[in-house]
């Protein structure tokens, strides 16, 4: 056991050798020290429990091979990029939307230059950051005004706050949704200092329960879009016009939170219905918000729109500067809004919007190529098929829409579809997959051809991990 111990490299021998190799040179110094000094005590316990008894597995270039690895693999960001295989385009747990190319510019020249955030470059002094969107905003909404804060949940807590703080806001029973992390739209109404006032049945609410609900301390009339479920059977739901009506008749404001919000119509591609943010405005609602992340494809926002006379209080609330989006979001959203200047350009540039809508033939031959690529690599061990599938929008959206695609579908003799997925998890990229029928597979649509050589990548890192 002395010998095996005395075969351990020293920590600067390693270090000297790690200097030479690309790989690691990115890794700081201290940051390589720390993990070596850890890889050996794990050779050493390895020593003492007798799962290292030969003296050759301690030979220099296996020891030293073994200790690069394992310092690459500890050194890794936790916060790193994954391959999604889900087929589920707004995966709320692998970031959401992905932003097109030109946003990606956009934010990265926000980051590397300085910019014109708050300075008005026509008058030479200090100016608003969400100028640089509310125009967009309003073009493309038909909206008198608007703001952005950091989420959808800020957005209807600022409207709440300046609007119904120490008030009753009315509220259909059938729409007090709870959205991913168990935050309910109660919970968020109670922090806001309005007083919820519940409606209607589960299943059921008229226009006269809202009437009959308001009084003198009323300050809102609200509805909430159940993006994220649906209620079938026997259902009613007021209408926007309706509410909006209503809300007309005793000088109340509307207010909708639409959760996703999306700009597209995506009925063209054999979607559910689903209201667009434009018709919402154009039905009259005084105030609207909806997430930037979700169906609009952009980065992580609370979006606020409506009526000039309402949105302005929004925008002097004290609270407005602890909600405010900083100048990659700014930037990621104004770059995003500008595609949808062009309906179509918006369809094809935008990742969320081009993977939702992709041809199911397109699909198929994509999942072709990725099949291809597997089979050609591993020779053995290893069978791929193409298997019948469906993808989902995810992000709350499109909650019953089953979209076809073509999976594919991968099994190896090494082990289950559940081991491999797991051990997927560890590899640089990670990938993540679903397992359907006894297969890992993978879903075309949520993987771009950029990705495909990656796939074999890390199936092999994979597949070697299991030997």
């Amino acid at each position: 056991m002395k010998t095996l111990f005395r075969l351990l490299p020293s920590v600067d021998k390693l270090l000297q050798e790690f200097s030479k190799r690309k790989e690691l040179v990115h890794i700081s110094q201290p940051l390589q020290r720390e993990q070596i000094n850890r890889f050996l005590d794990l050779c050493r316990q390895e020593i003492k429990d007798s799962v290292v008894t030969d003296p050759e597995d301690l030979g220099w270039e296996k020891i030293a091979a073994r200790a690069a690895s394992f310092v690459r693999s500890q050194s890794r960001p936790h916060f790193r990029r994954v391959i999604n295989g889900t087929g589920v385009v707004v995966h709320t747990n692998l970031g959401r939307s992905i932003l097109a190319d030109a946003v990606v510019d956009a934010v990265s020249d926000a980051c590397r230059y300085y910019s014109n955030l708050e300075f008005n470059l026509e008058t030479g002094k200090r100016g608003i950051r969400y100028a640089h969107v509310e125009e967009l905003l309003c073009k493309l909404t038909g909206a008198e005004a608007a703001l952005v804060v950091n989420n959808n949940a800020a957005a209807v807590l600022l409207i709440l706050d300046t609007w119904a703080k120490g008030k009753e806001a009315i509220v259909s029973r059938g729409e007090l949704v709870e959205i991913g992390g168990s935050f309910r739209i109660p919970d968020v109404m109670a922090k806001s200092g309005a007083t919820l006032k519940e409606v209607g049945a589960t299943n059921r609410t008229h226009v006269r329960d809202y009437e009959q609900a308001i009084t003198e301390n009323t300050a809102v009339l609200m509805r909430v879009h159940t993006s994220n479920y649906r209620i079938i059977g026997f259902h009613k739901a007021v209408s926007q016009e309706d509410l909006v009506a209503l809300g007309n008749k005793h000088a109340l404001p509307v207010i909708e939170d639409m959760g996703s919000g999306n700009f597209f119509d995506f009925s063209a591609y054999n979607m559910m219905p689903e209201p667009t943010v434009q018709k919402t405005v154009a039905a009259g609602l005084d105030i609207i918000s909806f997430s930037g992340d979700k169906l609009l494809g952009g980065p992580q926002a609370g979006i606020i729109i409506g009526k000039k006379k309402y949105i302005d209080p929004i925008k002097t609330n004290q609270m407005n500067r602890a909600m405010r989006i900083d100048k990659m979001t700014l930037a990621a959203l104004e770059a995003t809004l500008r595609l949808y200047l062009d309906p179509e350009l918006a369809r094809k540039s935008v990742p969320t919007l081009a993977m939702i809508t992709a041809d199911v033939r397109f699909l198929r031959a994509k999942a072709g190529r990725i099949k291809k690529r597997i089979a050609a690599h591993f020779s053995s061990n290893m069978s791929v098929t193409l298997l019948p599938g469906v993808s989902r929008v995810g992000g709350g959206a499109f909650p019953e829409q089953d979209i076809q695609t073509t999976l594919v579908g991968i099994k190896n003799t090494l082990c289950t579809a559940d081991e491999l997925k797991t051990v997927l998890l560890a590899t640089d990229p990670p990938l993540v997959g679903r397992i359907e029928n006894d297969y890992f597979c993978l879903d075309p649509r949520t993987i771009n051809d950029k990705e495909i050589p990656l796939v074999v990548d890390v199936l092999e890192q994979a597949i070697n991990g299991l030997g």
